[in-house]
């Protein structure tokens, strides 16, 4: 199997196997979704502590108001007394009005923050480090635990404007978001690999060859914007005599009398 390490940037994502034959239009689709999965458990896990400390999403409409103008514009949460958490609720107050402050009590709260580790640690950068590749299994693997935790919490699901659930149903909305800008879409995704974006249409062994015990680091990026398409090129990574100075050392050099 030929391991491409994944990078978005200059950071580590993870490892993912393949075969010299596939064609990229296929490798790309997989990391994309991998790629994106990781990005969509990291989101509902930095959400379950919010869940377990406060309780369900308070309706748009009543989100940041105070209990004051809540009274005074008569506004009621009607999912306050079907999302009951299991084994009762204590309340703690969400100062930022977002949650309604009927949260789990400490035992459930241990399910929910337990299983964050373990969906986190399934699908963790650090996989890459002990050789282990992330697959599309392992990315659903850590959403149904997730899912599972929530339904031993909350038997009667959460309300439909929770994010939770949101992202459960694949209902997310990223817009405006900084979690927006991470998202790479399959149509926009690009892998490149030494310096040459890999095309869709061929095979990784146009690439590379046919041994498949190689081992590649390629980059995970979006496809330009059509005005940036030549911008790169001005760029000093691109310049390849730039590089070759670099490495021997004539870089901010100035020739000539002082």
């Amino acid at each position: 199997m030929v391991q491409l390490h994944v990078k978005r940037g200059d950071e580590s994502q993870f490892l993912f196997n393949t075969t010299t034959d596939s064609p990229l239009e296929s490798v790309i689709q997989q990391v994309t979704a991998i790629y994106n999965g990781r990005l969509k458990v990291d989101r509902i896990c930095s959400e379950l502590p919010e869940l377990a400390d406060h309780g369900v999403t308070l309706p748009p409409n009543m989100q940041g108001l105070t209990d004051e103008q809540i009274v005074e514009l008569k506004l009621k949460d009607e999912w306050e007394e079907r999302c009951i958490p299991s084994g009762g609720e204590i309340f703690r107050k969400d100062e930022i009005g977002r949650r309604n402050g009927h949260a789990p009590n400490d035992k459930m709260k241990e399910v929910l923050m337990r299983t964050v580790e373990e969906a986190k640690a399934l699908i963790s950068k650090k996989q890459a480090q002990a050789n282990v590749c992330v697959t599309m299994e392992m990315v659903k693997e850590a959403l149904d635990q997730l899912r599972g935790a929530v339904m031993i919490v909350y038997p009667m699901g959460l309300p439909p404007h929770d994010p939770i659930r949101m992202e459960f149903d694949d209902q997310e909305d990223l817009s405006g978001t900084q979690a927006s800008l991470q998202v790479i879409t399959e149509e926009e995704c690009q892998l490149w690999w030494a310096g040459k974006e890999m095309q869709r249409g061929k095979k990784l062994q146009d690439y590379v060859g046919r041994n498949e015990k190689t081992k590649l680091v390629v980059k995970l990026q979006k496809k330009l914007d059509e005005a940036d398409d030549d911008s790169y090129l001005d760029s000093e990574w691109s310049n390849r005599q730039a590089l070759k100075r670099q490495f021997q050392g004539l870089t901010n050099i100035k020739w000539g009398p002082r």
